[in-house]
């Protein structure tokens, strides 16, 4: 059999087969682009049949920017076309896409919603701007405007595509998957159903499907940039990041567009920190805050930039926490090297999240720490530090952005014994505390992700599969998990028989402050890579990691070079929790039996 018709044969058995089973994301789907060959040559035709001939011209010469991917001309034209005549919904429309291609996206939206109302049966409009919503994020509308399109043009693939992926980001995996079955069925040869079809496989944690999809797309179009780089990411699931850097290379060497080429950069990244290349990592890591990205934050301070290499000795450096929270506490981690290198004249000043702010201050007593604050501004998130004045910094920096300078290897993770400071009086209220729970060693537990919906969730077991870990007996076992707890805590009383104890008085989501000191109190706190398990390691407290293969912060070792007391369970495979929870069962079981501290 040829290695076509296996890939064939394979892809019908995988379809038969892909029905079931929960969502999350880490893969690209191809919904599309404005202004592309094919739209602009429909339109190309239109404008030939308008009686208008004032504009005519006008509109021809928008069209031709646009192919030539000049998009401020083409947007310039566009005006000038509707300066002449301000109903000419062809005109709005190039407007539109020149628009979106130039990066604004919210003149972009009001410009197709006008040539959506001049042109009501131009059903690509509906299209377009629904791609352009669900990149903004407004996911509802989105729906709304596929299933338009998909109404007034049954027969084009683009449709169902992009209906089935919305579908999915709202939670209703099945029905996506149900309708590129059905619209497969019709149209096999359409490679970005396939592709859309293996993003979803991928995110419920079915990497070989996946593969087998992703490997249909490419052989439908070889030069189809988005699967080649979505196999990639299967790669890096798989635990193969030279493979995954592989496939990312050649996916960037193919036709793709700018926000594309960034989100490629952006995998890169972790595909090299993942290989141990941390300089090259931490270098491609910059495409994060490229304006490429529709949901990029911005950064609303008007002083110059940090780079590389800058002298900061004597300087006053403004740094802002960025990405989520765990990542605000696991960057600081570089922090007292910059402190190092600004020396006694230097001035440090530290923007967080603001339940950070005290634990903060005082683990880096001569910075000044206060908050910062986002807010959406035309659509996109814009970030400043308010309490702070601006004008008296030298230069200022993204936190994770030092990386570039000062971790550049694994040697330059040092070997401290925790960066951040928790309270001490509150560390003693809590050991004072901590006795009155189940007796044993106090071993704090961390299971789930603030979000459930979004691809993370695939990188956190289900509770059910602690099994092993939570009958280990002799221990006393501690609810760290913010957010609703209930369903687990009840579980883990009336199927395993165990009592997981949740310390009273304390906001476990917003007392980060009194966390950190509750986590120092601990003997030992288990779990997955999530915020609170940050400010246990931060400060210092053993921890044990329960990791993925292909996870990026490892770096390249079989460790956590962020905190060095940390020790590593990976699981073989994505999903494969029964043999690591086997194991860190067993683990704790041996160091309760022996009588040692679990975290020494």
């Amino acid at each position: 059999m040829s290695r076509n018709a296996m890939i064939n044969a394979a892809s019908s058995r995988a379809l038969q087969d892909s029905a079931g089973a929960t969502p999350a994301r880490m893969s690209v789907v191809d919904m599309g682009q404005a202004a592309n060959k094919e739209a602009l040559a429909t339109l190309n035709e239109a404008v030939r049949e308008l009686k208008a001939l004032a504009v005519q011209p006008i509109l021809k010469r928008a069209i031709e920017a646009l192919n030539r991917e000049d998009f401020v001309a083409g947007g310039k034209w566009a005006v000038k076309a509707l300066e002449k005549d301000e109903k000419n919904g062809v005109g709005w429309y190039l407007l539109a896409m020149a628009r979106e291609r130039a990066g604004d996206f919210t003149n972009s939206i009001k410009a197709y919603e006008a040539a959506l109302q001049l042109l009501p049966d131009h059903a690509e409009v509906a299209n377009d701007l629904g791609r352009l919503a669900y990149r903004m994020g407004m996911h509802e509308q989105a729906e709304k405007l596929f299933r338009h399109y998909v109404e007034h043009a049954p027969d084009r693939p683009e449709g169902v595509n992009n209906l089935a992926t919305v579908v999915r980001d709202r939670g209703r995996p099945d029905e996506a998957v149900e309708l590129l079955r059905q619209a497969i069925g019709v149209k096999p040869e359409a490679q970005m159903l396939w592709n859309t079809l293996g993003t979803i496989m991928m995110e419920r944690g079915d990497l070989e499907t996946a593969c087998i999809f992703f490997s249909e797309a490419i052989r439908l179009a070889p030069t189809f940039g988005k699967s080649r780089y979505n196999l990639s990411q299967v790669k890096l699931g798989l635990g193969d990041p030279e493979g995954a850097l592989e496939d990312c290379d050649e996916a960037m060497k193919l036709v793709i567009t700018a926000d594309d080429r960034e989100m490629m950069r952006l995998a890169r990244s972790s595909y090299q920190l993942a290989m141990s290349r941390l300089g090259e990592g931490w270098d491609d890591y910059e495409a994060r805050l490229s304006p490429q990205f529709a949901d990029v934050t911005n950064f609303f301070i008007d002083r110059p930039r940090w780079s590389p290499g800058a002298d900061v000795s004597g300087k006053t450096v403004l740094v802002v926490g960025e990405q989520g929270l765990g990542d605000e506490i696991l960057f600081a981690n570089v922090l007292p090297d910059l402190l190092e290198k600004l020396g006694p004249e230097g001035k440090l000043r530290i923007a967080v999240e603001p339940r950070l702010v005290p634990l903060f201050q005082r683990s880096f007593p001569t910075a000044e720490v206060t908050w910062h604050t986002t807010h959406v501004w035309a659509t996109r998130p814009l970030r400043s530090a308010p309490n702070t004045d601006h004008a008296s910094a030298d230069l200022w920096t993204p936190m994770g952005s030092l990386m570039r300078e000062f971790r550049r290897t694994l040697d330059d993770f040092p070997a401290h014994k925790g960066f951040l400071k928790p309270d001490p009086k509150r560390v003693a209220h809590w050991r004072k505390v901590l006795k009155t729970a189940p007796v044993g060693p106090k071993v704090g537990l961390l299971w789930k992700s603030a979000t459930n919906k979004d691809a993370r969730q695939r990188y956190f077991s289900p509770f059910s599969q602690w099994a092993p870990v939570l009958k280990t007996p002799g221990v006393s076992f501690i609810n760290l998990q913010y957010g609703d707890c209930s369903e687990e805590l009840a579980q883990a009383e009336e199927e395993f028989g165990v009592r997981i104890w949740t310390p009273p008085g304390i906001d476990l989501k917003k007392d980060l402050d009194d966390v950190a000191a509750l986590c120092a109190a601990m003997d030992l706190v288990v779990g997955f890579a999530n915020a609170s398990f940050n400010l246990a390691a931060s400060s210092g407290t053993p921890v044990w990691l329960i990791s993925t293969p292909g996870s990026w912060p490892r770096l390249g070792t079989d460790r956590y070079p962020w905190y060095p007391q940390a020790r590593v369970f990976i699981t073989p495979t994505y999903g494969d929790w029964d043999g690591v929870m086997a194991l860190i069962g067993d683990a704790l079981g041996e160091h309760v039996a022996d009588g040692d501290t679990p975290g020494a």
